[in-house]
C-alpha cells in the first residue's frame, strides 16, 4: 500500500499512475495526514464496480425471494398483459 500527500502526486503524477497500474493496487493520496483520494487502475475498478453490483443484485433478489405475499401464476401475468 503506498500513500502520499497530494502536493507529492501532483509533481509525480505519470509514476503514480504508472504504480497503481503496474501494482494493481490503490496510491493513497493524503491532505494534511488524511486520506482524501485514491488513484487506482481503471481494470481494477471496474472489476470491482461489477462485483459490487453483482452483490446489491443477489442482496435484492434474496429479499425478493424472503418477501413474504401471494404469487401471481404465471398464465394470469401473460393474461393481465394481454400475452
Amino acid at each position: 500500500m503506498t500513500e502520499m500527500t497530494v502536493s507529492e502526486a501532483r509533481s509525480q503524477l505519470a509514476d503514480v499512475i504508472d504504480r497503481a497500474r503496474r501494482s494493481h493496487e490503490p496510491v493513497y493520496l493524503q491532505r494534511r495526514g488524511k486520506r482524501v483520494a485514491a488513484v487506482v487502475d481503471a481494470d481494477v475498478l471496474d472489476r470491482l464496480v461489477e462485483l459490487a453490483e453483482d452483490a446489491l443484485d443477489i442482496a435484492e433478489a434474496t429479499a425478493a425471494l424472503e418477501e413474504e405475499g401471494e404469487s401471481i401464476p404465471w398464465e394470469q401475468v401473460k393474461a393481465d398483459l394481454g400475452l
